[in-house]
């Protein structure tokens, strides 16, 4: 039987043969190998959650058991896919149980089940459920990696005795690595999603090893370069590569999914950040635990595929990766609006994100084990739900207004934040992360959905660059302006501004994508 189980029970004035019959004409299930009836449990939208019916004498009628199972087998995130039908699975019960009542009884049947919204738009089919499990599983680890640098920037700065330039500047200057993250990008227009994702995330398991052992801030500093770079890359072919495999009609929600994996491994990153307080050097070991997770990589070798779309490619032209594609005249247009909001929102979300655990710990007297509880209750499951609520809403309601009244939001809230104290410091942050989610999808999703397959990861490269200019600009003018107006809090609440820009003169000038096939959106030119 399937592991998760809900279970309805209903007692029909029929016989037990009566009542099969009944369950076979009304809900579509068909008789099973153990005598009982099985079928699916959401009719045609989500065949593998099935149904299974038992019908049994009780007294003069019969007693009815709905219940539910889901068999789908899905790597890594097998236990959070059957999180989401263990919670859709009880409306379904309930309505399957008013039908069979129904049809027993002649009174009328109950309205048509809607589809849950936990689950996706569209039918996903157990390859493609693994194939985007498996992205996610890389999204995971390359974020975990990456997101070390925020959380420990502030424990590195008290090691290697630094200040808040120091660190603004180091930071600023590891995003120099994007050059390498374009590269690696642009190469897998050439040489495919898979082999550039597995040779960047071996490449981050190493730098971050050598990031444990760094005896100087400048050694630190060099070491996560190259790991900033080829997370980037990593993050950015492998959203690429979820954009490609995702159904028609379920790209925002493929990319929902996808978020939600990378903001697993921020979650890890957090989770480690109390070993910052075992003394000062106590950071080195959230680094050293991320260099060893490349003993997870055959794994991932071994569940990650290349993407069909390029795969398609490969099979019918050799012209693919030109570097300037992006630029073509049918996508220029597209890829300045893109490249400006991208470089708009990280001149805040940069300082934001980077610097926000030195401004607790600086400003408002936190500890590396507060810092990691405020994360957890202010960025963690807010964070989550905001990507659910987001990959519905940019299916739903279009990927354009949700970019637009996100970036509104998180921009507002988050510079409260920075300029406010006492409860503040909670709820504002908690709302502006769901905000952020919801944004952040929307735009990345239309970012792979807005270029041609042979230069999807080359206009992502090249929008990576475009958002680390804006990091650079963001870290720089924070630490500067923190000087003049009186602390680092009000130095990043200005930077808020950017963001506002974007969401009002920018977004609004990019297509809508929503309800169009990606061949439809960025037809091939080769």
């Amino acid at each position: 039987m399937p592991r998760v189980r809900r279970r309805v029970l209903v007692r029909l004035d029929t016989a037990p043969a009566a009542a099969r019959h009944a369950a076979i004409r009304v809900l579509g299930v068909e008789p099973a190998a153990d005598d009982t009836l099985a079928g699916p449990l959401f009719g045609d939208v989500d065949p593998v959650s099935r149904l299974h019916v038992d019908c049994s004498p009780d007294g003069a009628g019969t007693l009815v058991r709905l219940e539910a199972g889901f068999a789908l087998q899905v790597p890594y995130f097998g236990w959070f896919v059957r999180l989401l039908a263990w919670f859709a699975a009880p409306r379904a019960l309930r309505h399957a149980a008013a039908r069979l009542r129904a049809d027993v009884t002649g009174e009328f049947p109950p309205e048509a089940l809607r589809r849950s919204r936990l689950l996706p738009p569209v039918t996903f089919t157990a390859e493609e459920a693994a194939r985007v499990a498996a992205i996610a599983a890389v999204g995971a680890l390359a974020n975990f990696g990456g997101a070390l640098l925020t959380q420990n920037g502030d424990a590195v700065t008290r090691t290697f005795d630094r200040s808040d330039q120091a660190l603004g500047l180091a930071l600023a200057l590891i995003r120099v690595g994007v050059l390498v993250s374009l590269i690696a990008s642009a190469l897998s227009d050439r040489w495919g999603r898979r082999r550039m994702i597995l040779v960047c995330l071996s490449g981050m398991c190493v730098m971050n090893a050598f990031t444990a052992a760094a005896p100087s801030f400048e050694a630190f500093a060099g070491a996560q370069l190259l790991t900033r770079a080829l997370v980037n890359a990593t993050l950015v072919v492998a959203a690429v590569a979820a954009v490609e495999e995702a159904p028609e009609g379920a790209r925002a929600f493929a990319f929902s999914m996808y978020g939600l994996a990378i903001g697993v491994g921020f979650a890890a990153a957090v989770v480690l950040l109390p070993l910052a307080d075992l003394g000062d050097q106590g950071w080195r070991l959230a680094f050293a635990v991320s260099a060893l997770s490349v003993v997870l990589l055959p794994g991932i070798a071994r569940n990650l595929r290349e993407t069909r779309r390029f795969t398609r490619l490969v099979a019918r032209t050799r012209r693919r990766g030109r570097l300037l594609e992006p630029f073509d005249r049918r996508y220029g247009g597209r890829f300045v609006l893109l490249g400006l909001v991208a470089f708009l929102g990280n001149v805040f979300s940069a300082p934001s994100g980077q610097l926000m655990n030195r401004y607790l710990t600086k400003i408002h007297d936190f500890s590396n084990s507060q810092v990691a509880l405020f994360r957890g209750v202010t960025a963690g499951l807010p964070g989550f739900a905001g990507l659910i609520l987001g990959g519905r809403l940019a299916e739903s309601r279009g990927r354009r207004p949700v970019a637009i009244v996100g970036l509104i939001i998180a921009s507002l809230f988050q510079m409260v934040f920075f300029l406010g104290d006492g409860a503040l410091l909670w709820l504002m942050p908690t709302i502006a992360i769901v905000a952020t989610a919801c944004a952040g999808l929307a735009v990345g999703t239309m970012g792979g959905e807005l270029f041609p397959t042979e230069a999807r990861g080359t206009s992502n490269g090249f929008l990576l660059v475009c958002g680390v200019t804006g990091s650079v600009t963001g870290l720089l003018l924070a630490t500067r302006l923190a000087h003049l107006v009186g602390g680092l809090g009000p130095g990043i609440a200005l930077c808020a501004v950017a963001p506002l820009v974007a969401a009002l003169f920018v977004v609004p000038r990019l297509p809508e994508t929503r309800a169009r096939t990606l061949d439809e959106i960025s037809p091939s030119e080769v």
